[in-house]
C-alpha cells in the first residue's frame, strides 16, 4: 500500500496552480507571455519487465511551457513605446555586453541618448552614418551625443552627398522690354532700371552662417538671350555686407520658349573675402542649375528654388516606422535616418530561459539566434510606435483551469485519506 500516488497528484497540482497564479499575478505586466504546466506520468519498472497493466507511481511536472502568442496591442503617447505585431524579440544588451531577448517595448532615453528599458539594458538595432545611411552590425541605438554641440552639423551649400548646389526653376516674360540702364544692383529706381527681375535664396557656408545669394535676371538684345547676375548679403558681424559676383549665368532659350538639350549649368564660387569671413570660412563652390526653365509669354513665375546647404541644428523629434527605422527631426529643418530596431528569432522560443524583468537567454535548446529587420518576413513582424503588447493572459481560462486544479488537489488528498483508512482497518485487525 503506497501514498506515493497521491502525493505526486498534490505535488503536480500545487506546482500547476504557482503558474496560474503568476500568470494571474502578470496579467498586467506589458509583454509577458503566459505559461502552461505540463505533466507526465511515473511507473515504477520499464515495460519489459512490468507485467501486462504495470501500475504507476503517479504524476510528474515534465516541464512549465510558455505561451509566445500575440497580446492585445494598446495605444501609448509615448513614441519610444513600441510593440511587435508578430513574431519575434527585441535585443538588449546590459553593462557586460550580454545580449538578452524582451517582447516588452517600454523604452525610454537615458542621459547619454541610448534607448533604454527600466532595467536600464540598451536596445539594440543597425547604426546610421553621418549621412543617414544604415548599415550592419548591431550596436545599441543612440539618437543623441550629450557631449556634442550639434546632434546635426552644417553642410556648406554645394557639399552634399549629390552636390546639387542652386537647383532654380522659373519662367522669365519673354515680353519684357530691355533695361535702360547696364546692369548695377544697387540702382532700384524704376526711372534707370538696371535690370528685369530677381530673386534669392538663402545658402550657407562652412560654419553654417547663412548668406543671401541674390539673382538678377537682364535680358539683352540678343534674340531669347538673358543674363544672369549675382550677388551675395553677408549677415551681421561679417566684414563685408554685400558683395557683388557678377555675370554668374547666360540663358539662351529656343523659340519654342525652353532651354536647350545642350544646356550645361555652370560652377560658381564664392571667395571667402566675398563671403565676409576671409580665412575664417571655406570658400563656397556649387552648381547652378537653371534646367527646366522657360521663356514664356506669361508672368515672372518662381516654380522651384532650393539649395543643398543647411546650419547646425538640434534633435527635436523622431518617428520610429514599422520597419524599426528611426528617423530624427532636427530644429534646422533637416531630418535623416539614426538607426533601426533589429528583431531576433528563434527556431524553439520556449526554450529560452526565462531571467526576469521580462527578458529571456537565448539556450542550446532554442536554437542559435536569426536577426532581421520588422516586417522583413514571417519572422519578424513589423513595429507599432507609440503602442505596447499587453499580456497574453486569458483571466477567464485561467480562473476556470484554477477550480480544475483545485478539485484535482482535493481528490488527491481524499486518495491519501482512503489509503490511511484503509491502513487503519489493517492495523485494527485481531
Amino acid at each position: 500500500m503506497s501514498f506515493q500516488q497521491g502525493l505526486s497528484g498534490l505535488n503536480a497540482s500545487s506546482k500547476a496552480l504557482d503558474t496560474i497564479g503568476n500568470n494571474i499575478a502578470n496579467s498586467g505586466t506589458v509583454g509577458f507571455k503566459d505559461s502552461t504546466t505540463v505533466f507526465a506520468d511515473v511507473f515504477a519498472a520499464s515495460l519489459s519487465g512490468a507485467g501486462a497493466a504495470p501500475i504507476g507511481l503517479g504524476a510528474k511536472v515534465a516541464t512549465v511551457a510558455q505561451q509566445f502568442t500575440q497580446g492585445n496591442i494598446s495605444v501609448t503617447n509615448n513614441p519610444l513605446d513600441l510593440a511587435i505585431n508578430g513574431s519575434g524579440f527585441y535585443e538588449l544588451t546590459n553593462a557586460n555586453g550580454d545580449i538578452l531577448y524582451s517582447r516588452n517595448g517600454q523604452f525610454q532615453l537615458d542621459k547619454s541618448g541610448y534607448i533604454v528599458n527600466a532595467q536600464g539594458l540598451r536596445l539594440m538595432g543597425y547604426g546610421a552614418d553621418a549621412n543617414g545611411t544604415i548599415t550592419p552590425p548591431t550596436t545599441s541605438l543612440r539618437l543623441f551625443d550629450p557631449a556634442s554641440s550639434s546632434d546635426a552639423p552644417p553642410q556648406a551649400t554645394g557639399t552634399s552627398v549629390s552636390a546639387t548646389g542652386i537647383q532654380a526653376n522659373v519662367n522669365l516674360d519673354s515680353r519684357e522690354a530691355l533695361p535702360a540702364n547696364a546692369f548695377d544692383p544697387t540702382d532700384t529706381s524704376p526711372a534707370t532700371d538696371t535690370y528685369n527681375k530677381s530673386t534669392a535664396v538663402t545658402i550657407y557656408d562652412s560654419l553654417g552662417n547663412s548668406h543671401i545669394y541674390n539673382l538678377y535676371f537682364v535680358k539683352t538684345a540678343t534674340t531669347n538671350q538673358w543674363q544672369v547676375y549675382a550677388t551675395v548679403s553677408n549677415p551681421a558681424g561679417a566684414s563685408v555686407g554685400v558683395t557683388a559676383l557678377g555675370l554668374v549665368d547666360t540663358l539662351t532659350f529656343g523659340a519654342d520658349g525652353t532651354l536647350p538639350a545642350s544646356y550645361t549649368p555652370p560652377t560658381v564660387t564664392v571667395s571667402d573675402t566675398a563671403l565676409g569671413y576671409a580665412g575664417g570660412v571655406n570658400p563656397l563652390s556649387f552648381p547652378l542649375n537653371f534646367s527646366g526653365s522657360t521663356q514664356y509669354g506669361a508672368s515672372f513665375t518662381i516654380n522651384s528654388l532650393v539649395q543643398d546647404g543647411f546650419a547646425s541644428g538640434k534633435l527635436a523629434g523622431f518617428n520610429i516606422g514599422s520597419d524599426g527605422v528611426i528617423l530624427g527631426r532636427y530644429t534646422n529643418g533637416q531630418s535623416k535616418n539614426l538607426g533601426q530596431v533589429v528583431l531576433a528569432s528563434f527556431r524553439n522560443p520556449q526554450g529560452l530561459q526565462p531571467l526576469g524583468n521580462n527578458v529571456w537567454m537565448s539556450t542550446s535548446m532554442s536554437g542559435p539566434v536569426m536577426e532581421g529587420t520588422p516586417g522583413s518576413s514571417g519572422q519578424y513582424g513589423p513595429i507599432q510606435s507609440a503602442a505596447l503588447e499587453d499580456s497574453n493572459v486569458d483571466l477567464t481560462k485561467e480562473l476556470v483551469d484554477m477550480i480544475t486544479q483545485q478539485r484535482a488537489y482535493q481528490a488527491n488528498a481524499q486518495t491519501i485519506k482512503t489509503q490511511d483508512s484503509i491502513l487503519q482497518t489493517l492495523v485494527n485487525l485481531r
